[in-house]
């Protein structure tokens, strides 16, 4: 688990970026009415951080398309987005927001 920051410094309606090293991608955590979510910061449709768009209830919408994602599934919900961005677990640890990325699949030759 890799710990984001702490539960106050992320108030509902909110997000952070936080990158892990050169190789995994960097990973959005959002703070939400229904509670906390990490996708993937990078939109599926094309280059725009989520981290940096408009969350209202489980949603996010790509600041550069307006593309909605869910972010209980990273499902898309209307274009041009088509397909999902990546979940990870959240969890709160003593105050302490953490989030175990997704192992990444392996592309197959």
């Amino acid at each position: 688990m890799i710990p984001v920051c702490r539960i106050e410094d992320l108030p509902i309606g909110e997000s952070v970026r936080i990158e892990i090293d050169e190789v995994t991608p960097a990973i959005a955590v959002f703070h939400t009415d229904e509670g906390l979510y990490a996708v993937d910061d990078l939109c599926s449709h094309q280059d725009a951080s989520l981290s940096e768009g408009w969350v209202e209830g489980c949603f996010v919408e790509c600041p550069l398309h307006a593309a909605l994602f869910d972010l209980r599934t990273g499902a898309p919900s209307c274009l041009p987005a088509r397909r999902p961005v990546r979940t990870h677990e959240v969890s709160v640890l003593e105050g302490m927001v953490h989030v175990r990325p997704a192992v990444r699949e392996e592309a197959v030759a």
